[in-house]
């Protein structure tokens, strides 16, 4: 057991530390690609991906089962990007990146309301979401002023719940007892479905000669298969592990990565206030997750 929560904190932390090292590969496609256009070919690479791994059919045993799955795909693959994606139009980047942050705290609530079996709510849970949003909040303003965008910053607090969903309607999947790849690639599928329709709304023209750049190649196969198809199976298998509330703190260390990968890819500088709200957001994710590594080295004196 101790050794599968090891494990649940690894493919968290590792998931965490490719996708804050996605908005590199994102910001060199957005030069002819538009947002939607992304968001669409990196998932169907990642499903293909995912298919070829385990070519064979899940079955599901239950009809509420599919429904879940269908809820996950919705909220998780479609709707979380595409209101990610609008309020990027509408508001900062900084502004969605700290809104963005908070979804551990709406995972939590959500899973005190509808998932009982998960551990209850700690002060050191609190503590720790304060100092690290404290951090995330130097990181991403960074000394700039707050500018609010109402329509913005509403779709980027919208598309953080509709991730803490995404999160608990995981957890409930992991519990069905199927692959995690399976499952994984059944909630692609659904995704990919739900935006289909959307994609006649938004700029999207197939114009797959646009790959012949290499470059424009590489970081789509890297978007599809390191950050969608690895990333995601690596999640949801952290979710099953480790529950859903105590695998969304890792979101904590996103915007940290993006730091460290900015600066040792672009060469950027990082600023005292960067610098400061690096160590309070690692600082926040050690003490919301405080508990758990105390259980995990309590077993581990016992085992010796």
């Amino acid at each position: 057991m101790e050794h599968k929560i090891r494990s649940g904190h690894g493919a968290a932390l590792m998931t965490v530390i490719l996708w804050g090292t996605t908005f590199i590969s994102t910001k060199v496609l957005l030069v002819d690609f538009q947002p939607v256009e992304i968001l669409f070919f990196r998932f169907i690479i990642g499903f293909a991906a995912l298919f070829l791994i385990a070519p064979r059919r899940l079955k599901v045993k239950e009809k509420k089962q599919e429904i879940t799955f269908m809820l996950a795909g919705l909220t998780g693959i479609c709707l979380y990007y595409l209101l990610e994606n609008m309020a990027l139009t509408y508001t900062l980047a900084s502004n969605v990146g700290v809104i963005i942050s908070a979804a551990p705290f709406f995972t939590a609530i959500l899973t005190q309301l509808f998932m009982k079996q998960e551990e209850k709510l700690g002060i050191h849970f609190f503590i720790g979401f304060v100092v690290a949003m404290a951090g995330i909040c130097l990181i991403s303003f960074n000394g700039s002023a707050l500018k609010i965008n109402p329509l913005g910053d509403l779709l980027a607090l919208l598309a953080a719940f509709l991730w803490s969903c995404y999160s608990v309607l995981s957890k409930k999947i992991g519990g069905y007892g199927y692959q995690t790849i399976l499952t994984t690639r059944r909630v692609f599928g659904y995704g990919l479905m739900f935006m289909i329709p959307a994609l006649f709304f938004f700029d999207f023209t197939l114009e797959l000669t646009r790959f012949k750049n290499p470059v424009y190649l590489f970081n789509i196969i890297f978007l599809g298969l390191g950050a969608s198809a690895l990333c995601f199976v690596t999640w949801n298998y952290a979710v099953k592990v480790l529950g859903a509330m105590k695998t969304s703190v890792y979101i904590y260390m996103v915007p940290v990565v993006t730091i460290v990968t900015s600066v040792i890819i672009l060469h950027e500088k990082v600023t005292p206030l960067a610098g400061l709200g690096t160590v309070l957001t690692l600082a926040g994710l050690i003490v919301s997750e405080s508990r758990s590594f105390q259980k995990l080295r309590a077993q581990s004196l016992h085992t010796d």
